[in-house]
This record gives C-alpha cells, sequence and structure tokens, in this order.
C-alpha cells in the first residue's frame, strides 16, 4: 500500500518501508545545489564525469562526516551500547559542520589526483551549498528538531500558522531557529553569489572564504539559541567551529593566506602558425601547389586564398575534393609544406624576445597546434624555439582537434598542472574558443589585419597586434582564468 504524508515526518509510505521528509528535503537541496555547481563548472572548462564524481563523492563523504560528528559529540557512549542507533539516519541527526569538513577533505583529494583547482572549484561549489543548508533545515523543521529555547505564543504572531503549530514541543512554543537559519543561508548566498560576485574585483578564495564567514557568523549566533547543542567540554562545539569558519575567513579575504603562500604563475599555452612562426606565405603557396597539382585548370579567388588560414586540412579540402580522396591529399599538403618550411617559415616580430623574456621570468610554457607534431617540430626548430616549451603538441597526439580543448587539456597533463590558471595565445577563432572551453584566459593575436573582425568576435580576454603586450598584460593582477560564472 502507497500513502502519502501519513503523519509530518514520512513523506511516503510503501508498505513497510518509509521515505521521510528529512531525507528527500536534504537531497533536494543537494540536488539544487549541484545542479547550479555544475553549471559553474562547466563554464570554466571542467568536465561532466569529473564534477558527477565530485557530487556523489561529497555527498557520500558528507553524510558520514555528518553522522560521525553528531555522534561523536552528542552521546558517544549510548551509541556504543546500542551500535545499530548509528544507522538511523531518518531519525535525524546529522551535524552539518562534520559533512562540511569530511566533504572538503574528499574533494581536495579527488581535485588533487584529477589536477582540478581546489580553491577554484570551492569558489563555485561552497556559495552553493547555503541552497542545500536553507532547503535541509526545513527537514529539521519537520522532525521538530534543532529547535530554540521556550517563547510565548505571542511571539509567532505574524507567522504562518503551520510554522507555529509545529514549534508546540513538549507542551512548550520555542524559537523557530531552523528558520532563522534557513533565512539567513538564503540571503548569504544572495549576497554572495548575486552582489558579492557580480558587483566587487573579487580574487580567487573570497567566494570561499565569503561563505566560511557569513555562516560562521550567523550559525555561531543561531547556535546560542538552541537547546539541543553538541557539546565539548562544556562549550557548544557548533559555535567553536563556527568561530574557527569565521577566523579562516576573514584572514582569506583580508588576504592572509596569499601573502603566505604567494600566486602562482600563469601557464602559458601558445599556438605556432599564425602566434609565433609567421606561416602565412608558406601555407597559402602550398594550397596553390596542391591546387596546381590535382585541379590545374582551376583559378583560386583571393577570398579562397584567404579561407584556407585557420580551419583544419580536412574542412578546407572537403569543399574541394571528394571525400574519397581527402587523406591522400592532406598526406601530399604535409609533405609539401615540410619541404618549403626553410625558404617561408620566419619569426613572428619580437617572439624569441619575449620568450626569451617570459623563460627567464620562470613561466613555463608549451604550444597546442592543429598542424601534426613532426610538421610543427620542422617549424619550431627552424626558429630554434624548442628549448622555450615544456610540450609541443600537434594534432597527431589529441583528438578532437580545436576548436575542442583537448589539446589544451593534454598539455596541463603532461605538465602536470590543473587548470587553474592558464593563459592561451592564439591567432584564429578556434585558437581562442578552444582556450575558452578550457577555461583558460585568452589572447587573441593579430597579425593579419583582414581576420581581425572574426578573431574579436570570438571575445578572447584580450587582444593585441604586438607580442611583446604579453608580459604587460602578465603585470595585471588576474585569475588567470575565464570570468567566473
Amino acid at each position: 500500500m502507497i500513502e502519502f504524508f501519513p503523519n509530518t515526518k514520512i513523506f511516503l509510505e510503501i508498505g513497510p518501508v518509509s521515505i521521510t521528509w528529512y531525507a528527500v528535503l536534504i537531497m533536494t537541496g543537494a540536488i539544487i545545489a549541484f545542479v547550479i555547481s555544475k553549471r559553474n563548472l562547466l563554464k570554466v572548462g571542467y568536465k561532466a564525469d569529473d564534477i558527477d564524481d565530485i557530487f556523489i563523492g561529497s555527498l557520500l563523504s558528507g553524510f558520514a562526516g555528518a553522522r560521525i560528528w553528531y555522534i561523536l559529540f552528542f552521546d558517544f557512549k549510548q551509541y556504543l551500547k546500542d551500535p545499530m542507533m548509528i544507522f538511523k539516519i531518518w531519525e535525524g541527526g546529522l551535524a552539518i559542520q562534520g559533512g562540511l569538513i569530511a566533504g572538503a577533505i574528499f574533494c581536495y583529494f579527488y581535485m588533487k589526483r584529477k589536477r582540478i583547482n581546489f580553491v577554484q572549484a570551492a569558489d563555485l561549489i561552497l556559495p552553493n551549498v547555503l541552497i542545500a543548508q536553507a532547503i535541509g533545515r526545513w527537514g529539521n523543521f519537520m522532525n521538530q528538531e534543532a529547535f530554540g529555547g521556550v517563547v510565548s505564543e505571542s511571539f509567532f504572531n505574524g507567522f504562518p500558522t503551520f510554522i507555529k503549530d509545529m514549534m508546540f514541543i513538549n507542551g512548550n512554543y520555542h524559537h523557530p531557529t531552523f528558520l532563522y537559519e534557513s533565512v539567513a543561508n538564503i540571503v548569504g548566498w544572495i549576497l554572495i553569489v548575486l552582489v558579492l560576485k557580480r558587483f566587487s574585483r573579487i580574487k580567487r578564495g573570497d567566494l570561499t572564504f565569503a561563505y566560511l564567514m557569513w555562516y560562521g557568523a550567523t550559525r555561531f549566533f543561531i547556535e546560542g539559541l538552541r537547546t539541543d547543542s553538541l557539546y565539548f567540554f562544556n562549550i557548544r562545539i557548533a559555535q567553536l567551529i563556527s568561530v574557527i569558519f569565521l577566523l579562516v575567513g576573514l584572514f582569506g579575504y583580508l588576504g592572509g593566506f596569499q601573502k603566505i603562500i604567494g600566486k602562482p604563475k600563469p601557464i602559458i599555452l601558445w599556438d605556432f602558425d599564425g602566434t609565433l612562426g609567421n606561416t602565412q606565405e608558406l601555407i597559402i603557396k602550398t594550397f596553390k601547389k596542391v591546387f596546381e597539382i590535382h585541379k590545374p585548370d582551376y583559378n583560386l579567388s583571393d577570398e579562397e586564398v584567404r579561407s584556407f588560414l585557420g580551419p583544419t586540412l580536412e574542412d578546407t579540402f572537403k569543399k574541394h575534393f571528394d571525400a574519397d580522396r581527402v587523406d591522400a591529399i592532406i598526406d601530399e599538403y604535409r609533405e609539401i609544406n615540410i619541404a618549403m618550411h626553410a625558404d617561408y617559415v620566419t619569426e613572428m616580430e619580437h617572439a624569441t624576445e619575449v620568450l626569451t623574456a617570459l623563460k627567464n621570468d620562470g613561466y613555463r610554457m608549451g604550444i597546442v597546434s592543429n598542424k601534426q607534431t613532426a610538421s610543427l617540430m620542422v617549424g619550431v626548430e627552424l626558429l630554434e624555439m624548442q628549448d622555450f616549451f615544456e610540450v609541443v603538441l600537434g594534432s597527431d597526439l589529441f583528438s578532437p582537434e580545436k576548436p575542442d580543448p583537448a589539446g589544451i587539456d593534454l598539455a596541463l597533463e603532461q605538465m602536470n598542472v590543473d587548470k587553474g590558471g592558464v593563459i592561451y595565445i592564439g591567432d584564429t577563432p578556434s585558437d581562442i574558443i578552444a582556450g575558452q572551453r578550457a577555461g583558460s584566459f585568452t589572447i587573441g593575436y593579430v597579425f593579419d589585419k583582414m581576420r581581425e573582425k572574426e578573431l574579436r568576435e570570438t571575445n578572447p580576454n584580450r587582444v593585441i597586434d604586438d607580442l611583446r603586450e604579453v608580459q604587460e598584460i602578465l603585470k595585471e593582477d588576474h585569475e588567470w582564468t575565464i570570468t567566473m560564472m
């Protein structure tokens, strides 16, 4: 037999199995926070599978941590006498601070293994936990727990009747502390996400520290009204942890941790053709040579010639040749292209000067190109640039090609760094889009003024026409990622 709402604690009863409001509300809050956080993390380049794993792992570890925390500080001896009570979570008995600590520990180690920047991810997740906490407190309401001291009936004048009725417990009316904290959490989310993040110039960690300060302060005062606090040597453990949260948040928000740890330099990844190496004449002459061989009577227009600059070889040749011939023509193009490198590849103005200065300043660099690695290395070595880069990746080493971020992701994996601070510099829309999809700070380099408009339309973080401007941009105070959403 199925029955909805048989009493105030039960949401659904299916025979002997009951699903409580407590469970429904906690899971509802967790899912809403997850959906918002996932959207944020996807926008800065993290993978959906990793985000799902973070949610599941932090949820399970958070539940375990919240339960263990409650057991340790509520009545540990009683649980030892009857261990089966440990598993009766539906009766209540979760301490959110223990859950936060356990969830954070899981996230730290998981993110370190997956090369996810912990502080960046925390900024995009933690403020949304306030929504989960706000909804979860209504689970306490349905269980008639987490209430405060005795108040008069007149205290509830103006309150909805259902709140007043549920706060009549053991013959007295009580402070609806669940409601105070639920409202405070919603207000906190609005202030952090809709005000602080949008109307102030935040630095990495600020949203995390703002969460710690807000939750620490509000929980400290609300905990003082509650009658069911957990104690540690006559100290309300929730208030003690709240003070720690508040102090850590304040210290971090004022820049204390950054002064101690310092701010790491960003990783700089470059495209090659049209960015470091001037290969425009080489590319055009190679295409013309291919057309002379395979379509000798075809007259290429200036517009068609310019269209060869940027897209992949496959995309270009499919427009002009039968699909079954494209692979062979691409192979022929590459042979011709490599043979002509020495005559037509030159350095972009100031490229070696800028690379030398960056390397001397301690910046780690790499190249990610849609060109095949063998052909790419011919150009890099011809210009004697190989010593500047830790990785040089052509499209035969990753798939799909740009504008997919696979090449950037592989470069960061091989350099053993996370996405938390990366600059990608390129000259085509596909370069900028790939950088954005990887969560990178993007710089569009304008070498060909005829192509500037389409480059700007991709909205890179910066557009430059002199490579020396990169050094000036690096002097600015950025987090070296796309704008946090």
